[in-house]
């Protein structure tokens, strides 16, 4: 039953006579499980508001290779649109702005990280703002109080106290706020469907979180877990910290633990 549920959200997304490309909003499985997000997400049935901005910090995780000779593929990021609008997922927003750092690895083993933004459906773009492992990032999203469908993205290095920004406008329905962890679902021109594969990543530890200005209050029920096919699990995120505004995200991993200190 569940295996089915996901085949037919894909079926609705991306018809097998489409030609390939990488699905960035969530693909689900079930209520708490999708092929592509590990994290939070909330919803605007759920929380009983819309959302025009959205902001988060984390530490870039260092990645590696989990597969001799495999190119792998991963990003920590936050948005605005693109996920369930309800906890049972059952209901989806297909607007989407959102940005982040990628953490890919090529097949030789090397690791590429670089900060980015994307207002779906048009494709990612990179910046120039350098990132290594264990910078201290912060990303804000925020839809202008006088301008509506005008929105500011902007993406601090804390470590270096350099910034990347950027006004544009764009159409959002407003439905949905998500802090995860991702790796890329592809669908080619044949209907073939890959899932990644997620490098072995170290903890993203996620905090300071808001959602139209306030404190995220995170809940158990807004987790999201990143499975494979066979439902095995990839990635998963901690319960929420003490003031409920973070979690750890953890990929590859049995358990993850809660933060037990403030990003700072």
């Amino acid at each position: 039953m569940r295996r089915s549920a996901w085949l037919l959200v894909l079926a609705v997304l991306l018809p097998s006579s489409a030609p390939s490309r990488t699905e960035r909003p969530i693909v689900v499985v079930a209520a708490n499980q999708s092929l592509n997000w590990a994290g939070y997400t909330q919803g605007s049935i759920e929380k009983g508001t819309t959302f025009h901005s959205i902001s988060g910090e984390w530490l870039v995780p260092k990645a590696k290779q989990l597969k001799a000779g495999e190119a792998e593929y991963s990003s920590s990021w936050i948005g605005i649109g693109g996920g369930c609008l309800d906890t049972a997922c059952t209901l989806f927003d297909s607007t989407l702005i959102q940005a982040g750092i990628g953490h890919d690895v090529d097949a030789a083993g090397s690791a590429d990280y670089y900060a980015w933004w994307e207002t779906v459906p048009a494709p990612l773009i990179r910046t120039g703002l350098v990132v290594r492992p264990g910078d201290h990032m912060r990303v804000d999203i925020a839809e202008s109080a006088l301008a509506p469908e005008v929105w500011t993205i902007t993406i601090a290095n804390l470590s270096t106290s350099i910034s990347f920004g950027i006004t544009l406008p764009y159409t959002s329905t407003y439905g949905t706020a998500e802090w995860v962890i991702e790796t890329p679902v592809v669908i080619s021109d044949t209907g073939a469907v890959t899932v990644g594969p997620m490098p072995d990543l170290a903890i993203v530890h996620f905090d300071n979180a808001t959602a139209n200005g306030l404190p995220a209050a995170f809940v158990a029920a807004e987790q999201m877990q990143l499975v494979d096919f066979d439902l095995s699990l990839i990635a998963t995120p901690s319960l929420p910290d003490s003031d409920t505004d973070g979690f750890n995200d953890c990929a590859h991993r049995k358990s993850c633990p809660t933060p037990r200190s403030e990003l700072r």
